[in-house]
């Protein structure tokens, strides 16, 4: 058989015209020339000739390229642009990246007026770029586009380094323009575990994971009601991670495709599997001899080469793989010398183990050969390496020492070079730990694995109390090797480097949902050692407290055994930690003690010189002062605790301060200032990918739009809530229901507001009385007018319980709207002294429309509409517009008045000066005002003054003076008799 020759041409330029083959011209100008009219592409570049004068190689193949994107212009590449230089006006239609993958190119048109091009980059992508051409495989691309195109699950299933990858980026490129919502590559050779398969394609995507949901179910959710192709890239190592995500992505996403690759296929209905052919002969010939360029630049496949070549590819089953490596040796052998340097290799290999596929050893055959090339320290050095995971440096490599061994390790391509770091392929690792283990080298490798990410984790620990943006940039990238050497060290017979290590990544967990993984490994670590009473033990369960925070708020048993062991053992900073993450677990059920702990942990955090344990005290005491409407004692303290967590990169602990900061500038009314704190708050926490400090954030921003106005805004930003909600049922966010329930209700869907308000409530934390009123508020809209007057009872007794004054006059304003009109203006009225008395200048405003009802039902016109034309006044300049329900309720009045309207503060003076006569009788139990009532239930029940006072927010003067106006009333002397009085009317 006659054996074609592929020769160098050198630099040329390319046309590509028309539907006519491409031509080889020796310069720009004279392709120019050549020009007839139609679409066209022009292209300099490096080109093979066959020996039938037909061109080939990279230059042809990106000119076709950059043809497909002419529509009826002639395009000029950047390199043939260059060539012509000033004699022929271009117009230059900016940088572009073609479907070859290569790296993107500036794109000139010349003549016509300039359009946008339909490159690559008009469809969202994150496609590998390919440093090296695509060889051949025209025909089965165009298959797999087929297949594609009738199938949702289409898996490229064949052995290791068969090409399935690069086809499949190829048909991803080329098929582009039918998935509008992206084109999305996820690479799977370091995920081993189950859930981590879903979790790296969300953390690929973008989207927030909620542990309790699933990553599958998350990003499911997200994807929905997209048109979108994943590609998921050598899914081998984990078919049951992958066949999770597939099938719930070919039930709940029904224009979303998946491209996988695997050694075998996924196995779950509805799936096409593609067998990767070898490729070509003829086509691996020219894969062969274009890496051959790269080596040797003056390679040329003549009559003396081409049939070692043509032997080369035709043994090594056209694996590219296995041609490329071949080829790579290039540098030091002849085509002849790898030839003969194959045969030892397949004889020996055709009789290898049973079950594994005939490609399978022509590769490991390939794969060995390059080996044994090696000389003594090369081969070392490699073997070596299979204990990495996910890549790793010259430093984890061995640094200096190895860098040789490794430069030429990479020139052989058995290691890729990548910014800075190094990787095996996975299908080369895999052969060097066999290569290891023959070694009886694998303990001993693995130890120094475990020790050098044991050092590296402890060397940056400082970084944790100095800039933690530092230290998970630093961690980030070692996520699977630290993964591997926790597995490692928490195995071994004495576990105390696993343990060690454990303690010192503890804060990694915290970072893209990765909390229930951190916990594992955490309990795992202390239950080695469960009856060690060390300092670090009692490091461990304070991690665990810290990972803890997000993944299992309520959960306070980790920080009380830290706690009880570094107290026990003298560790300051370890107990200050502890007491912080303690007074956080009481922070929902008890405020009181929750601050007291608070206390002692700021003053231990003082006395320790731990800055972040200090700053989380502050924060803390920050929220429970917030909670109770203290804002103005609340907002210096949480100040201070954003200076120092933001200035250390603590973002899940900095968002959620700025997140309370903007919560008291709402209720200050000061919108501006919300919108930047909530704003602020947002970009801080993106970073961690943290389901639950993203979306916090998150429920806080769509608040902020939600009072001023802009409900779609509102909902664009829980959108993601709501999908992942329709597919997940339980997910808590604090505040993602009150949110949502108040979205609805400002679009007037009262029933759907009504449901999420019913889950706000969270029974046994201070959140049960959460959404209390707002849900009344939407019942009585709703004509269920006894269902609500329960709900504010309820309310209005568990945020007295809970000291909530903000919720309290909520609920009173409802309970108001349901009253008859002596009652309902002493519980309006109530309301407002509580919001003025706390400084709620923007709750003042729905007492203001409270009140202007009640006088226009009463017969004070004039009142009504002197309070609602200054109310209206208000609303605008603060930016808080009325819900479109009460405006067209109060609208529906007529309310005029020729007076000018006033500012805030005078309307509210003028309110509680025409409050007027209460209509009620001076003495016996009905003589009793709402406050009074409020304090002889309390009174009845033991509660001694101060107890009442904290409870209803007044001084204990006060409540002396209310018990003296009720003995009066009622004719009593003292508590004995009232509460004998009362019993009866309290039930």
């Amino acid at each position: 058989m006659t054996q074609p020759n592929l020769l160098p041409a050198g630099t040329v330029t390319v046309l590509c015209a028309g539907d006519a083959p491409p031509v080889v011209f020796a310069t720009p100008e004279e392709a120019l020339a050549a020009l007839t009219g139609g679409p066209a592409a022009v292209h300099t570049g490096e080109a093979l000739v066959r020996d039938d004068g037909t061109p080939t190689g990279p230059a042809v193949r990106r000119c076709e390229h950059l043809r497909e994107l002419a529509d009826g212009r002639t395009l000029v590449s950047a390199t043939a642009a260059a060539a012509l230089g000033e004699r022929v006006t271009l117009h230059d239609l900016g940088v572009h990246r073609l479907a070859d993958l290569t790296a993107p190119e500036r794109i000139f048109q010349l003549g016509g007026a300039p359009g946008p091009l339909r490159s690559l980059d008009a469809v969202p992508n994150n496609l590998p770029v390919q440093l090296t051409g695509f060889v051949g495989r025209e025909t089965e691309a165009a298959e797999v586009r087929g297949r594609l195109a009738g199938g949702r699950l289409v898996t490229l299933a064949g052995p290791g380094g068969s090409g399935k990858t690069r086809l499949a980026a190829q048909v991803a490129a080329a098929a582009a323009p039918r998935w509008p919502g992206g084109v999305w590559w996820v690479e799977l050779d370091t995920v081993t575990g189950r859930a981590e398969v879903a979790e790296l394609v969300a953390a690929t995507l973008g989207v927030p994971v909620e542990p309790r949901a699933g990553a599958a179910r998350s990003v499911a959710t997200d994807l929905r009601d997209g048109r979108v192709l994943l590609c998921l890239d050598n899914c081998e190592q984990a078919l049951d991670g992958v066949a999770d995500l597939a099938v719930e992505l070919l039930r709940s996403c029904p224009e979303v495709a998946v491209l996988a690759t695997g050694r075998e296929p996924i196995g779950v209905p509805g799936e096409t599997v593609w067998r990767v052919p070898p490729l070509a002969v003829d086509e691996a010939v020219t894969l062969f001899a274009e890496r051959a360029g790269a080596v040797r630049p003056l390679f040329a496949l003549d009559a003396s080469s081409a049939a070692a070549v043509r032997s080369v590819c035709t043994r090594l089953d056209g694996i590219p793989l296995a041609v490329e490596l071949a080829a790579a040796w290039l540098g030091t052998l002849t085509p002849q010398q790898i030839d003969a340097g194959l045969d030892d290799r397949f004889a020996l290999l055709t009789r290898g183990p049973r079950g594994v596929p005939e490609r399978q050893k022509t590769l490991e055959g390939s794969i060995a050969w390059s080996h044994d090339q090696l000389d003594a320290e090369d081969r070392a050095v490699f073997r070596r390496l299979a204990v990495f995971a996910g890549g790793f440096t010259l430093d984890a490599a061995g640094g200096p020492a190895v860098l040789p061994a490794l430069g030429r390790l990479v020139d052989k391509s058995l290691v890729l070079a990548e910014n800075g770091r190094y990787r095996l392929l996975e299908t080369l690792r895999e052969y060097a730990a066999a290569r290891l283990a023959e070694a009886e080298e694998t303990d001993a490798v693995r130890d120094r694995h475990l020790d050098h990410f044991l050092a590296l984790a402890e060397a940056a620990e400082p970084d944790l109390d100095r800039d933690k943006d530092a230290w998970r940039a630093r961690m980030e990238p070692e996520r699977d090797n630290l993964r591997a050497a926790l597995e490692w060290g928490l195995t071994r017979e004495d576990p105390t480097r696993g343990r060690r290590l454990a303690a010192a990544v503890a804060w990694l967990w915290n970072l893209r949902g990765r909390g229930h993984e951190g916990l594992a490994y955490l309990k795992r670590a202390v239950a080695r050692c469960p009856g060690e009473r060390s300092p670090l033990q009692a490091r461990l369960c304070t991690g665990m407290g810290l990972v803890a925070d997000t993944t299992a708020p309520f959960d306070l048993e980790a920080a009380r055994q830290g706690l009880e062991l570094a107290t026990e053992l003298g560790e300051a900073g370890l107990r200050a930690r502890c007491l912080s993450l303690t007074a956080l677990g009481h922070l929902y059920t008890d405020f009181d003690a929750a601050w007291d702990v608070a206390l002692e942990a700021e003053k231990a955090a003082e006395a320790a010189g731990d800055s972040f344990a200090r700053d989380s005290a502050l924060m803390l005491r920050g929220i429970i002062l917030h909670a109770r409407d203290r804002n103005g004692e609340a907002e210096p303290l949480l100040a201070e605790a954003a200076e120092g967590l933001l200035r250390r990169g603590d973002r899940g602990l900095a968002s959620t301060v700025l997140s309370v900061r903007s919560g008291i500038a709402l209720a200050a009314a000061d919108l501006p200032r919300a919108r930047a704190f909530a704003e602020h708050a947002v970009e801080v926490a993106a970073p961690l990918g943290d389901f639950h400090r993203v979306n916090t954030t998150l429920c806080r921003l769509a608040m902020v739009h939600c009072l001023a106005g802009d409900v779609d805004a509102g909902f664009r930003v829980m959108e993601p809530f709501l999908k992942l909600v329709e597919t997940a049922g339980d997910v808590f966010v604090p505040g993602m229901a009150g949110v949502l329930g108040e979205l609805h209700r400002r679009r007037g869907e009262f029933e759907e507001a009504a449901r999420w308000f019913e889950r706000e409530a969270v029974p046994g934390t201070y959140m049960a009385s959460q959404g209390l009123a707002e849900r009344a508020a939407v019942l009585r809209a709703l004509g269920r007018r006894a269902e609500a007057a329960e709900v504010l009872d309820t309310a209005v007794e568990l945020t007295r319980r809970w000291g909530l004054p903000s919720a309290l006059a909520d609920a009173l304003d409802q309970q108001g709207c349901l009253a008859e009109p002596e009652r309902a203006a002493e519980l309006h009225h109530e309301a407002l002294s509580l919001r003025l008395d706390h400084g709620l200048r923007l709750g003042l405003l729905d007492s203001l429309d409270a009140l202007t009802a009640l006088f226009a039902r009463t017969g004070r016109e004039a009142d009504a509409a002197r309070v609602f034309v200054s109310a209206t006044r208000a609303r605008t300049e603060l930016g808080f517009p009325r819900r479109a329900a009460e405006q067209a309720e109060l609208d529906a009045l007529g309310l005029t008045t020729d007076e000018a309207p006033t500012d805030l503060d005078d309307v509210v003076a003028f309110v509680r000066r025409t409050r007027g006569a209460r209509g009620r009788p001076s003495s016996g139990w009905g003589s009793l005002t709402p406050t009074e009532l409020a304090v002889v239930k309390l009174a009845a029940e033991g509660c001694t003054n101060p107890e009442i006072g904290a409870r209803l927010f007044m001084s204990r003067g006060t409540v002396k003076t209310h018990l003296a106006h009720v003995y009066a009333k009622l004719g009593i002397a003292n508590r004995t008799e009232l509460a004998t009085l009362a019993a009866p009317h309290l039930g």
